[in-house]
């Protein structure tokens, strides 16, 4: 037998309820947390319906809007939560599936790997899950897929369900004051070519979140320390930590080189990593914790990047002036509690002219979750703010610091990463044009 599976029984009973409504395949993605002994799937949730079917609708899955859904479902959850891998409901025999839950498994997780920023480990789980539900007879076949290797067979894997399953997870959360600067090169010609040097100057910015110190509840822990070790068992516990970040040797000299104009990312966020209860390990919440900060803030610049596409190409023909300063306010992070038994919640990123009920309905779309307002967790980081102010003015916490202009075009690249614990969080993104 391959891997385990420790399944919510919620999702057993959301995956009968889709066979009951089904009127053809339905596909969907899992959700959870891997070890190295076993998995732990804690959501389940269908892909959306498409607006305009397309072309090959009936005859075909739509490979890419499966994807699409898992890129942006995958922005939707907090460290220790990931896409853990693919399911369809179909009265076909499970072998003539195989191949389209290969193809869905593997292009997903290609997809959603595209977008991290930090370093795969060494120890990281790299089988995904292929469920297949057949409506009629209710019977489950559960196959694992290496993802790491092309040539990857199918693997028969263990698929149990349970109540309680995330019950007693234990949660580290920490609040991060970010501050990196990016130059943007003189031929850039919008944010599709901003994107590309964000992308590169968060690499950095990553690398150094990842090499950094991580204390848990003040104290340096051992790697092997177990994390609830002295706690009574199948009892949630939350950590505070805080992210201690020293300079690379290559930034104690500046680099120079030419540039157009800068991009400033500045921001206090809350992040958080969510733990199976089977003796995590200190070096597990320190690398899920680490890769939430990366991500969260990789997603609020993407997010932020993307309504700037579409707004350049909504006004074409309308240039920026050369001594052009803008600020724009990055979305800011809302919790919401997964219906099930234990303390994990998913997120999502508001804007500033957004209400809740436009998070209520993403989660609906995304996650097939019927959100209240009410039940939202929006104390976390409150919303930022742009003030006019005086260019030389002091700055204040979660503001920008405006930067002046250069004769020589010339910037030296000094990103800079300051760590603080702040109650509340704000954040902006300010683009300066030399």
């Amino acid at each position: 037998m391959g891997r385990g599976y420790i399944v919510e029984d919620a999702v057993e009973g959301y995956l009968s309820k889709l066979c009951e409504q089904q009127a053809g395949p339905v596909t969907g993605l899992l959700i959870g947390q891997s070890s190295t002994q076993r998995d732990f799937v804690v959501m389940a949730t269908r892909t959306p319906q498409r607006e305009e079917p397309t072309l090959a609708a009936g005859k075909s899955l739509d490979k890419e809007w499966v994807t699409e859904h898992a890129r942006q479902l995958s922005r939707m959850l907090p460290g220790g939560l990931s896409v853990l891998g693919v399911f369809i409901i179909a009265d076909t025999d499970a072998k003539d599936t195989l191949t389209t839950l290969r193809q869905l498994v593997f292009a997903v997780e290609n997809l959603i790997s595209s977008e991290r920023l930090w370093n795969p480990a060494d120890d990281d789980v790299t089988d995904c899950v292929t469920l297949h539900v057949n409506p009629k007879t209710r019977k489950t076949v559960c196959r694992t897929f290496d993802i790491k290797d092309p040539k990857s067979m199918a693997k028969p894997a263990d698929w149990k369900y349970q109540s309680g399953v995330c019950s007693s997870w234990s949660m580290v959360s920490c609040c991060l004051n970010v501050n990196v600067l990016v130059p943007l090169p003189d031929n850039r010609t919008g944010a599709e070519n901003m994107d590309k040097c964000l992308k590169e100057g968060l690499k950095v910015w990553a690398h150094q979140i990842q090499s950094g110190v991580c204390l848990i509840d003040g104290k340096k822990l051992p790697e092997d320390a177990e994390l609830t070790a002295g706690q009574r068992r199948n009892v949630r516990q939350t950590y505070t930590a805080q992210l201690l970040i020293t300079p690379d040797d290559q930034r104690l000299t500046d680099v120079v080189q030419q540039c157009g104009g800068s991009v400033s990312v500045s921001e206090a966020i809350h992040s958080r990593a969510y733990l199976h209860s089977n003796k995590p390990k200190a070096k597990l919440a320190e690398k899920l914790l680490k890769r939430d900060v990366v991500s969260t803030v990789a997603t609020r610049v993407q997010m932020l990047l993307e309504e700037l596409l579409m707004s350049e190409e909504g006004s074409k023909g309308s240039r920026r002036d050369k001594q052009q300063t803008e600020q724009f306010c990055l979305p800011r992070r809302i919790f919401y509690p997964v219906k099930v038994s234990g303390p994990v919640c998913v997120c999502d990123y508001q804007f500033s002219d957004e209400g809740l009920s436009e998070v209520t309905d993403r989660l609906k779309e995304m996650l097939d979750i019927d959100a209240a307002e009410e039940d939202l967790d929006t104390r976390q980081e409150t919303p930022a703010e742009i003030r006019e102010r005086d260019v030389a003015a002091e700055p204040t916490v979660g503001t920008i610091e405006a930067l002046e202009p250069r004769r020589n075009n010339y910037i030296g690249v000094a990103m800079a990463t300051t760590v603080a614990l702040l109650a509340t969080a704000a954040s902006m993104l300010y683009l300066s044009d030399i």
